[in-house]
């Protein structure tokens, strides 16, 4: 995660930073969500699509993708509230493992002091931050753990679907984002790839991979090494497709650019379509049910959270459209 990130997500959570004054755009069992931590939040929601600010033309548009960030920073807030009543407590051993790792990652401590005093913050508001992101992830991964598939219906559904299933062919690949909005201006453009070239040349020197992509790579699938798993043709950015299909296993991509930044790729597995086993195509249909049962826990849990806890909005009718 990139420090301005962390940044902004300390901006979340750290309402002690900001005077009493700040409009309030919700509260959640009375705690007020502000508008600074709106507006921080919304840069970054805007970043993960790979947007920018100017490049909503529409009111409504902005809006709408307003509403949402508000909506991921109320669920955020329940998640935490959450914690705290269940005692769900992140030792400072693991705090401090969190904040040594960020610190590294930004270059080392007169860096990493350096800009959370620019920011505002010192080192004890970023733990804060760190101790309550941590707790409200734990939190999530708990709420929204389900059992395996039930065999009898991965059967069922295989039998269903078996005279469809040929694999199609596949790629295993591992990569690392370096964000970068398609509408930015050309020195940020520019200041992502050169970040990514960094990455590029400690590998080149040695390091690997997976080591580096948790580091330094800016996606979900950072924590994973950059795993991305197989994947079939269509299924990612064409840009990052047309790249990865043309590798042979084992190499790593230049610097590719897609809308959401720029991308470092290792191609690991290259398979041609083929036949499904009964094996395979149990295993297809497995992963299939347990990503969509996830998926409906993750949904049910936030609706139990957002039921059962006190939720306004402020925000709706205040917002305006930058012109």
């Amino acid at each position: 995660m990139k420090l301005n990130d962390c940044l902004i997500l300390l901006a979340l959570w750290a309402p002690w930073a900001l005077g009493g004054n700040e409009p309030v755009v919700a509260r959640v069992n009375g705690e007020a969500i502000s508008a600074f931590r709106l507006e921080r939040y919304f840069a970054e929601y805007l970043e993960d699509q790979g947007r920018a600010l100017g490049s909503i033309r529409s009111p409504k548009a902005y809006q709408q993708l307003r509403s949402q960030a508000l909506d991921a920073l109320i669920d955020k807030e329940l998640l935490w509230q959450e914690a705290q009543r269940r005692g769900l407590r992140i030792s400072d051993e693991v705090v401090a493992a969190q904040v040594e790792q960020t610190r590294q990652a930004m270059g080392g401590a007169e860096v990493f002091a350096r800009r959370l005093a620019d920011a505002g913050f010192d080192e004890a508001a970023y733990g804060e931050y760190t101790r309550r992101e941590l707790a409200a992830r734990q939190l999530f991964e708990q709420l929204t753990t389900v059992a395996a598939p039930d065999e009898r219906q991965v059967r069922a559904l295989y039998e269903q679907h078996r005279d469809e299933m040929r694999r199609p062919e596949q790629v295993q690949a591992r990569h690392i984002l370096i964000k970068v909005a398609r509408d930015a201006d050309a020195a940020t453009v520019e200041a992502a790839r050169l970040r990514l070239v960094e990455a590029s040349e400690e590998i080149a020197a040695g390091a690997d991979f997976e080591s580096v992509a948790k580091r330094r790579s800016e996606d979900a699938s950072a924590s994973a090494g950059g795993d991305l798993g197989y994947f079939s043709r269509g299924r990612m950015l064409p840009e990052f497709d047309a790249a990865v299909f043309a590798m042979a296993p084992g190499d790593i991509s230049p610097a590719v650019r897609t809308d959401v930044g720029w991308h470092l790729i290792l191609l690991q597995n290259h398979l041609e379509a083929d036949d499904v086993s009964e094996e395979q195509g149990l295993e297809m249909v497995r992963t299939y049910l347990a990503r969509e049962q996830r998926a409906q826990a993750r949904q049910h849990a936030l609706a139990q959270l957002r039921s059962t806890n006190r939720i306004e909005r402020i925000d709706e009718e205040r917002s305006r459209f930058p012109h």
